[in-house]
């Protein structure tokens, strides 16, 4: 890196709430956030926002006329970013990506045009998937470069890859950058269980089991949430810094593909520990989806790069679910505030309960279809 990159503020809107403060207090205890939802007839367990953060998108979409038709995944954005210490609006990016994007309107005009034959006005403005950072700059009045992209599951990493590399090039002086999803309808469901990677176990006390290297079932369950970071190469105001970056990709066998031995995740590991040693790493956030082959992949990726002397290993989407291409961030604000509260949280069934003698830097790692993989570093 040729430059420290501070983050200045995190923000998030997830099942876990919104204030640093209820987040970091439903971490400290085992208590999950799925609920059984009928999805068009289709019952199937997810994990939602709370319903005060819900009633604050709904205050949002009549807030202005210009709001009533945007997607979900736009609004969640656009509450996060309100929620985020944002930075000066002179040469200030921002970067939100998403998987999957306007999902609930796609879906929507796309079943009124196949009924009617006709399409609305609104459909092709509503489901651009610029839309996203394109209505955060609109609502925070930002006048810099703004823009979405897609790779995934590791989406909103990406987007922080993308924001080093702006700051770094001195074409931005600070950034916002992120994922936003809003997965949860019966048709994005039906394809994750038509890949026999959706969890089963309704009755479980842990139905996501995330790290569980015993199970005998895939168990990945989507959750929907938006997640941001404002980043600079401003140190005064940080309240973490990027210590070190990677990325990779590996063949693929299959579109959803991912080694045996996480190649892409070794890589990226590999790269990311170019400004730190291997025993300065305390701890993994790891991207862990609950499915036998994606978590199986991390974890031996972690252990052919750190042998026998592990980190501490954890994971949320054993309580908040998969929320795409948000879910690197949720993974990012859990380091930074693990970091400042010293406090290692770990995932209650799993084996790998050892915790760090020291909370000082923290890897965090995302994973995304492709056989793409991103880590990064943070200290404070």
């Amino acid at each position: 890196m040729k430059n420290p990159v501070s983050i200045t503020s995190i923000s998030s809107i997830s099942p876990l709430g919104s204030t640093e403060e209820e987040i970091w207090n439903n971490y400290k205890n085992e208590k999950t956030f799925f609920r059984l939802y009928d999805f068009d007839e289709n019952k199937a367990l997810a994990a939602f926002l709370p319903e005060n953060v819900k009633k604050e998108v709904e205050n949002l979409r009549s807030e202005t006329s210009r709001y009533r038709y945007l997607d979900d995944s736009v609004l969640y954005a656009i509450l996060a970013a309100r929620n985020l210490k944002s930075p000066s609006r002179e040469n200030s990016g921002i970067n939100i990506g998403s998987s999957r994007g306007a999902t609930g309107l796609f879906e929507k005009y796309h079943s009124e045009y196949i009924k009617s034959g006709k399409a609305s006005t609104y459909t092709s403005p509503s489901t651009t998937l610029g839309n996203i950072s394109s209505w955060v700059a609109q609502d925070l009045q930002f006048e810099g470069p703004n823009f979405s992209h897609s790779v995934t599951c590791s989406t909103g990493m990406h987007a922080i890859l993308n924001a080093i590399a702006w700051l770094e090039s001195g074409m931005a002086h600070s950034f916002i950058a992120g994922g936003s999803e809003a997965p949860l309808t019966g048709f994005t469901i039906a394809q994750m269980q038509a890949m026999k990677i959706y969890a089963r176990d309704e009755n479980s006390e842990f139905p996501c089991r995330s790290l569980d290297m015993e199970k005998k079932n895939n168990s990945m369950i989507l959750g929907e949430a938006a997640g941001l970071a404002g980043l600079s190469l401003n140190s005064e105001s940080a309240i973490a810094k990027i210590k070190g970056f990677g990325y990779a990709n590996e063949d693929l066998t299959h579109g959803a593909s991912l080694s045996r031995e996480g190649y892409c995740l070794q890589k990226s590991i590999k790269m990311a520990l170019k400004n730190a040693d291997l025993s300065e790493v305390d701890a993994v956030v790891m991207h862990a989806p609950g499915t036998i082959g994606g978590d199986n992949a991390e974890v031996n990726a972690v252990k052919a790069v750190f042998g026998k002397k592990l980190p501490g290993i954890t994971s949320n989407k054993w309580k908040t679910g998969h929320s795409f291409a948000t879910s690197g961030i949720l993974s990012l604000q859990m380091a930074i505030l693990m970091l400042k509260y010293q406090e290692f949280i770990t995932v209650p069934f799993s084996e790998f309960q050892h915790e760090p003698e020291k909370l000082e830097n923290i890897m965090v790692n995302s994973v995304g279809f492709g056989g793409n993989a991103v880590s990064v570093i943070v200290e404070i």
